[in-house]
């Protein structure tokens, strides 16, 4: 019962953190295609009222005429329109759904005793430190070299090189599928600490100013500015390393760790075309065109890097031609009931009768022999040979009698 309403929450947590990541990301993709696509006001008023750009647009049968005030607008009206419970919300769903999903199940999840040989709970502190401790290294390289006159490329580089080592890192110590979403998710705990820090506060300071009819200072905006850009990056990385979960060809993968970089990598260089692109249109910037071309030559490359080897020729004697449930049965037995037998049931499903074994016979093959997910980080010691034989079972008709 427990397992069940745990599948419960997950289903439910998850859904919810998708909807809320939709609108998150939907309203910053939409502000950035704003700021890159502003022209300068036509309209005298306009001008004299201290707009910096303009944008007509159609939509939904109607038409639509946004403006950007270069540092304020002459009046506030009376209703504010704030964005920030996007962000907040992802975050808190997503971290409710990582302690359901991963944290709960520490032992499982996040312990490969072939990595690193320790207790649950020194995994799940180790996996919020990397949430906690790069935020304070990332904030830490923006408050010291973010307002440097020319210093954008430096922190630029000093995070991407900050991303790598904890991408390293996070893959010497958990398994791969854990090690690329703590690594994401801690990515995506900075992203929504920019909000609540430095982007929201900053912001609020500016209004209290006009409120209160004092000069708004400049820095609040170009620091809101600057974050609110390191989000826009982040933003394609994050979420490949949230799927990365459903493709075990990428965290199984020796240098797990590469490919997780170079598909971020990739990911950030396609963001800079579409940020780029759109003032391209007005003749701003070069074309963006190379930035879309490496972010595709890196993923082709990680694609033909990651290509299975042709399977080893398999002695003939190895798999008997005909494998019934007799023989299925003791893998199973040794191997799965551990998480699928009458104590527990993982994801709800038992394996210690033949009926749910023929009920869950194409999950069984998918994970055990086609994906290799299971058992998790093969924490039961199945062989080479044991895969073979579950194969051999399902293309003879997975019988159980």
């Amino acid at each position: 019962m427990d397992s069940y309403l745990l599948d419960w929450a997950n289903l439910l947590l998850r859904w919810l953190h998708v909807i809320t990541a939709i609108a998150w990301v939907g309203s910053s993709f939409y502000f950035v295609f704003l700021d890159s696509s502003l022209t300068p006001p036509v309209d005298e008023d306009l001008k004299k009222q201290g707009v910096s750009g303009e944008l007509w647009a159609v939509h939904g049968g109607g038409f639509y005429h946004p403006v950007k005030f270069a540092v304020s607008p002459p009046q506030l009206p009376g209703h504010l329109h704030w964005f920030y419970w996007e962000s907040y919300t992802t975050w808190m769903s997503g971290f409710a759904l990582l302690t359901v999903s991963y944290l709960w199940n520490a032992s499982t999840y996040l312990v490969d005793r072939n990595l690193v040989d320790w207790s649950a709970g020194a995994a799940v502190a180790a996996a919020l430190g990397f949430l906690v401790v790069f935020w304070i290294a990332y904030d830490a390289i923006c408050r010291l070299f973010g307002e440097r006159e020319g210093g954008d490329g430096l922190v630029g580089a000093l995070v991407a090189v900050l991303v790598v080592a904890a991408a390293w890192l996070a893959c010497q110590l958990f398994p791969g599928r854990a090690a690329f979403l703590v690594v994401g998710a801690m990515i995506a705990t900075s992203m929504t600490a920019n909000v609540a820090m430095w982007i929201i506060p900053g912001q609020r300071k500016m209004v209290a100013a006009l409120r209160e009819g004092r000069p708004i200072d400049p820095v609040h905006g170009k620091r809101g500015k600057q974050r609110s850009v390191h989000n826009t990056y982040f933003t394609l990385p994050v979420l490949l390393a949230m799927l990365s979960n459903h493709y075990s060809f990428l965290w199984t993968h020796p240098h797990n760790w590469v490919v997780l970089v170079l598909l971020m990598a990739a990911g950030a260089a396609i963001r800079q075309f579409f940020v780029l692109r759109h003032g391209w249109k007005l003749g701003r910037n070069a074309n963006p065109l190379p930035y879309a071309l490496v972010g595709v030559a890196l993923i082709v490359a990680t694609a033909a890097w990651l290509k299975p080897a042709p399977p080893a020729a398999q002695p003939a004697a190895a798999v008997p031609a005909t494998v019934g449930y007799a023989q299925l049965q003791p893998v199973l037995a040794q191997r799965c009931y551990l998480c699928h037998g009458a104590q527990v049931q993982m994801k709800n499903v038992r394996l210690d009768s033949p009926e749910s074994v023929r009920q869950h016979a194409a999950s069984i093959h998918q994970q055990v022999v086609v994906a290799k997910l299971m058992p998790m980080n093969n924490a039961t010691g199945i062989t080479d040979a044991e895969r073979a034989l579950v194969d051999a079972w399902f293309r003879g008709g997975a019988k159980v009698d």
